[in-house]
């Protein structure tokens, strides 16, 4: 059984950064892809990043030019990195590993982009 564990979200002021990690317990050999996610009050989770196994990676245009996402293999780990963060990405953030038969979630950290 994978378990994923989210740690690193927080009230940041608007322009500030933060750094979300989320490690996975278990066995992620042969994985498809790990990604995040985000959903807002009243909204629908939505993907913000993903990186497939071959190392692609991919963000929704809000996001593009101020976030980065990445992986340590040997730390079964993905990272992002949040920069320039705005109001409008205050969210609950979730990580996905995505397996060829079944995804796994974390449980979600809160970031509240405020002043």
């Amino acid at each position: 059984q994978v378990q994923l564990v989210e740690s690193g979200g927080g009230l940041v002021q608007p322009g500030g950064s933060l750094r979300l990690s989320c490690a996975a317990s278990g066995n992620i050999v042969g994985f498809v892809s790990m990604g995040w996610y985000r959903q807002a009050p009243g909204k629908q989770r939505e993907l913000v990043a993903v990186i497939t196994s071959g190392g692609y990676r991919n963000y929704v245009d809000s996001v593009k030019g101020r976030f980065t996402i990445s992986r340590d293999n040997a730390k079964n780990t993905v990272y992002l990195q949040m920069n320039s963060l705005k109001p409008e990405d205050t969210a609950v953030y979730y990580c996905k590993v995505q397996m060829p038969w079944i995804e796994y979630w974390g449980q979600g950290t809160q970031v509240t982009v405020s002043s």
